[in-house]
């Protein structure tokens, strides 16, 4: 039960937060108040725009300076914008899918307007993090194979559940993401096409080998949600490629740093201590990490 509590609150970052309002469309021509604000506050500054779900946002990782999308004034965007010294426009939203970038998402404390709305043709820096929400991916995988394990703990109760004749529907939708996150990126290119884009990957959540109460799923579940993390990252590397774009692949950068490994771990557990990010979520370390790489990107 204190695992599936646990979950509840994970759930509502990573899904719950904020849904789609708008499901597609075109998104405004004119600019949100924020980055408006921005770009004429830093005139002659190179111009950075943040894109993305809670991995980019990173709930509970120092300060949170927007309520409704639980974003952290402590993510790799900000940590990127400060070591290049860019103007900086954080539009990442926990909850958000590729949907959002074009479509109104809705949050705790009230709507938000499409991200893509934060990008104009003198934008100089995107990056993108989205993907894990879409068709409820993440927060699909994190109930119900929590929720199974106890019903069949020697068993795959996680992996029978999307496997339903002979097809893995978790693996169709990350089929799904690969296009709509090629789409996205190209969909950037059309409306800053002199910016440098990078679009960051998932961290690997499970470990290789072992098991831990922070990740509650029965052994060949382990197996099972590993590869998907790991099907999850070929996916955006092959959008990132199709689109000619940079891939910062947090992948492989994080093995050895999945949520059982202790102080070693970039991503906190379920039922773990909040203090320093929320559950299911991203550590400090982890953003530290991505923001060094995407440094390393841009710089390259």
């Amino acid at each position: 039960m204190r695992s599936l509590a646990a979950c509840a609150v994970a759930l509502a970052v990573l899904a719950g937060c904020a849904s789609d309002q708008t499901e597609a469309g075109e998104p405004s021509a004119s600019q949100s108040p924020e980055s408006a604000e921005s770009a004429e506050s830093s005139a002659g500054t190179p111009t950075y725009v943040a894109l993305g779900d809670s991995y980019t946002a990173a709930p509970g990782v120092g300060e949170t300076v927007d309520e409704g999308c639980a974003r952290s004034s402590s993510n790799y965007p900000a940590l990127v914008a400060d070591e290049l010294g860019l103007a900086l426009t954080d539009v990442s939203c926990g909850g958000a899918t590729t949907t959002s970038l074009v479509g109104a998402q809705e949050t705790s404390a009230g709507v938000v307007p499409p991200q893509f709305a934060a990008l104009t043709e003198d934008t100089d820096v995107v990056t993108l993090g989205i993907g894990g929400n879409d068709q409820g991916l993440f927060a699909e995988l994190l109930m119900t194979c929590v929720f199974l394990r106890s019903q069949d703990p020697e068993g795959a109760p996680c992996r029978d559940a999307f496997n339903t004749e002979g097809t893995d529907r978790a693996l169709e939708t990350i089929e799904v993401v690969r296009g709509r996150v090629t789409s996205a990126l190209v969909g950037i290119r059309d409306r800053a096409p002199e910016a440098e884009v990078v679009l960051v990957g998932y961290p690997q959540l499970v470990p290789a080998r072992g098991q831990c109460d922070l990740l509650p799923l029965t052994p060949a579940d382990y197996d099972y949600v590993r590869g998907l993390i790991e099907a999850l990252g070929a996916a955006t590397e092959s959008a990132a490629a199709q689109a000619g774009v940079r891939y910062v692949d947090m992948l492989a950068a994080s093995e050895g740093h999945d949520i059982c490994a202790g102080e070693d771990a970039w991503v906190n557990g379920v039922g773990g201590s909040t203090d320093e990010a929320t559950g299911m979520h991203p550590f400090a370390a982890e953003q530290e990490a991505v923001a060094a790489l995407v440094v390393e990107a841009l710089e390259g």
